[in-house]
């Protein structure tokens, strides 16, 4: 039986990154790279996925937090003759200067365990078992010297502790046995050839803990955001940091691959790859909290893989390289059985017009946020990318596509995709205006072109019979993206066809605070969860609209749906409240952080009214006016 999807925390450098259960278990690692073959994956196979475990001699309940304001991971462990805290991290070094661009941090692909008794006595041990390859790879481990070396091909992980480790079987084991005040380590380290390298002593171990502390607490001090739902904002922050690739400046939707969105179903997929949406959004969600120099490295990874933008944008990138073809690992038996597992992404091939939208948003954001006098490494050519992310826009306005849910089930006039194509021109004009070398004539075509587009969506969107905007052109199905629609104002949130349309998705997609996705025939099998980024999507609507008493409350029950470390994986279960999908995601941090944003804005603005910003027989009278 596996354990549940929210058991699991999350550690990192920047480069790669561990999923820890409460139980101490790493059961999901995958080295140097987030998208590197996971050498760790027990959380995909209970038996033939390897783990580096800890056990007491006489079991042991735990508790576990985030040091503060930092990506490192402190779990309690009480049994019954004392309790020990365990410190997990994983190294991370700041260059000194830090320099304008490029990585504000080496990691180290380096793994290291904290063991410390803080009362009575503990027993027990540490077990290591790497499975290389996701499982594919076999390997014997080797003593050398006082570690004991993992290989398999290509692939080395050295295992260094307080004490020599043991070899039992295909794992090393090692033992502790600790009074109050004493601690044990564990050191794991990749690619490790020469031993004299490894860290294998406490001093050296305590070194590298302090020095990571450092590194988060100062990171997590730019943050400008002091409201008051700072820990779950910071929290996302945090996590959408690690889930960053610092050499390149790209961002994966999440760490994890192949974790299932339908318990039975085979909704299961590979999400450390770079999405322009996912990773667009969370460029805007840096910039309001403070993070500019986050907001340009993506845009730095965008300049080198797409040259200045001037070839043809893409829905997805690998963070270093390009994207595998999606693969079915077909010898592990999926997270609870529910296989197959898969890696790569077929969705790369796509058709996503949207991302244009995106991708003229984020840079918008970043621009105003620093008063549009850019770093020159950023883009030293603004108009041309302008001309080119428009040109792109306008020659697909009018094509459908697979949209934002990436259906497997053929291309469609996608509001979402419409709206956001309005987003792309009226923001490229928007630029266009605060910077010289566009033509007035050029600007003003966009904004020609966007008028259109609108008026379109506007009426080809809306279904009189529905009283809402559906998801696509002549469509009776409702689609939770079309709130997106209305975050980015390509829907007046007040207006009384926006409001019908959000009644509509509560009513139809909603169960309680949480929102489905959509509820149609999508070529897949098994029922998905509730998405969890749409049900703070929906706090946004709620807030802009000014009914902020209810958002907040809204808002306030769904933080409190996050594990017990704040995280949130992509998906809920209505019924269960378990969480489902690729964890942590991405996508519902920036949502979380977007959310909130908006909330204590629109309560700055409003107060906390919970009728919304006009009276509620106002509003009858124009939900009566948009169903004529």
């Amino acid at each position: 039986m596996s354990k549940p999807i929210s058991d699991y925390a999350l550690i990192g450098d920047t480069h790669s990154c561990a999923l820890i259960a409460r139980d101490g278990s790493i059961d999901w690692l995958c080295w140097p790279r987030h998208d590197s073959p996971a050498l760790f994956v027990k959380l995909l196979d209970d038996e033939k996925g390897g783990t580096c475990s800890i056990a007491f001699d006489d079991g042991a309940e735990t508790d576990r937090r985030y040091v503060c304001e930092t990506n490192i991971l402190e779990t309690t462990f009480t049994t019954s003759t004392g309790r020990a805290r365990l410190v997990d991290v994983m190294p991370v070094n700041p260059p000194s200067p830090e320099p304008d661009e490029g990585p504000d941090g080496e990691g180290e692909s380096r793994l290291i365990r904290l063991l410390t008794c803080e009362s009575g006595h503990v027993s027990g041990v540490f077990r290591v078992r790497p499975t290389f390859d996701y499982a594919r790879r076999s390997c014997t481990p080797l003593t050398e010297g006082a570690s004991v070396l993992f290989e398999a091909g290509d692939w080395r992980v050295r295992v260094n502790a307080h004490r020599q480790p043991d070899l039992v079987g295909d794992a090393a084991e090692v033992s502790f046995r600790l009074s109050e005040g004493e601690t044990a380590y564990l050191v794991l380290t990749h690619g490790e050839d020469d031993e004299d390298a490894c860290i294998d002593d406490f001093g050296g171990a305590q070194s590298r803990l302090e020095a990571t502390a450092d590194y988060w607490r100062r990171w997590s001090a730019r943050c400008t955001y002091r409201g008051a739902y700072r820990d779950a904002v910071m929290r996302s922050a945090l996590c959408l940091k690690l889930l960053t690739y610092s050499p390149s400046g790209g961002i994966v939707a999440a760490a994890t691959a192949g974790l299932p969105e339908a318990v039975p179903g085979n909704r299961n997929y590979d999400y450390r790859f770079t999405w322009m949406r996912d990773a667009s959004f969370t460029v805007t969600a840096f910039v309001m909290l403070g993070y500019v120099r986050e907001a340009a490295e993506f845009l730095r990874f965008l300049r080198e893989r797409d040259g200045t933008y001037g070839r043809e944008t893409r829905l997805m990138y690998g963070v270093a390289d390009g994207i595998p073809p999606e693969e079915e690992l077909s010898h592990l038996a999926g997270w609870n059985g529910v296989g197959p597992v898969v890696i790569g992404n077929i969705a790369e091939a796509q058709d996503q017009h949207d991302i244009y939208g995106e991708l003229l948003r984020a840079l918008c954001v970043f621009l105003e946020a620093v008063d549009y006098d850019p770093p020159e490494k950023v883009n030293d050519r603004l108009p041309e990318v302008l001309d080119n992310l428009t040109a792109r826009a306008i020659r697909h306005r009018h094509d459908a596509d697979h949209g934002i849910w990436e259906l497997r089930t053929g291309p469609r006039q996608q509001v979402h995709t419409k709206g956001m194509i309005w987003v792309a021109l009226t923001d490229a004009a928007r630029i266009a205006r605060n910077i010289s070398g566009v033509p007035e004539e050029k600007i003003a075509e966009w904004e020609r072109v966007a008028a259109e587009v609108r008026a379109e969506y506007l009426d080809k969107g809306w279904n009189a019979q529905k009283q809402a905007y559906t998801g696509a052109y002549e469509s009776h199905h409702l689609d939770a993206a079309v709130l997106r629609v209305a975050l980015f104002a390509a829907l007046d949130p007040s207006d009384p066809r926006t409001r019908s349309t959000l009644a509509a998705i509560e009513r139809e997609l909603g169960a309680g605070d949480l929102i489905y996705r959509y509820r149609m025939e999508d070529g897949l099998l098994g029922d998905e969860g509730t998405f969890t980024a749409c049900a703070f999507w929906r706090v946004g609507c709620l807030a802009l609209d000014g009914r902020t008493g209810e958002a907040k409350a809204t808002f306030e029950r769904l933080i409190a749906r996050g594990n017990d470390v704040g995280l949130f994986a992509e998906e809920i279960d209505p019924v269960t409240g378990e969480q489902r999908g690729n964890t942590p995601q991405g996508f519902s941090h920036m949502a979380l952080i977007n959310a909130a944003l908006r909330l204590e804005s629109s309560i700055a603005r409003h107060g906390l009214n919970e009728a919304g910003a006009q009276p509620a027989d106002l509003q009858r009278a124009d939900l009566q006016r948009a169903a004529e």
